[in-house]
């Protein structure tokens, strides 16, 4: 007897954790349009403009950024063409906000 579960049958969804940008720390979600190099990156922000974003050191060392991905990111206060990149999306991340509607792009 094996005490692993193998694919459940019935079709049922797979569980999946989604961090969802905090409003009130004014983070928002960006797609990643152009790796510029020295860890920054042009974003396109759900609010329409088109910011330079600023890879973290915490992610930076964690995970690979590449152009088409979806961001959570935070604008500076002091310069608005800014913003750091505090969070990346992976593929069934972005399939299970893209059904339950909550991207706009």
């Amino acid at each position: 007897m094996s005490n692993r579960r193998g694919p459940q049958k019935g079709g049922s969804e797979e569980i999946v954790r989604v961090r969802l940008p905090k409003r009130r720390n004014r983070e928002i979600f960006a797609r990643a349009d152009l790796m510029l190099g020295a860890n920054h990156i042009r974003v396109r922000c759900e609010d329409g403009v088109t910011r330079t974003g600023r890879i973290k050191g915490k992610i930076k060392k964690r995970l690979w950024i590449r152009e088409g991905d979806l961001l959570i990111v935070v604008p500076w206060s002091f310069q608005d063409e800014k913003c750091d990149i505090v969070y990346r999306y992976v593929r069934a991340q972005v399939d299970w906000l893209k059904r339950r509607n909550l991207l706009n792009q």
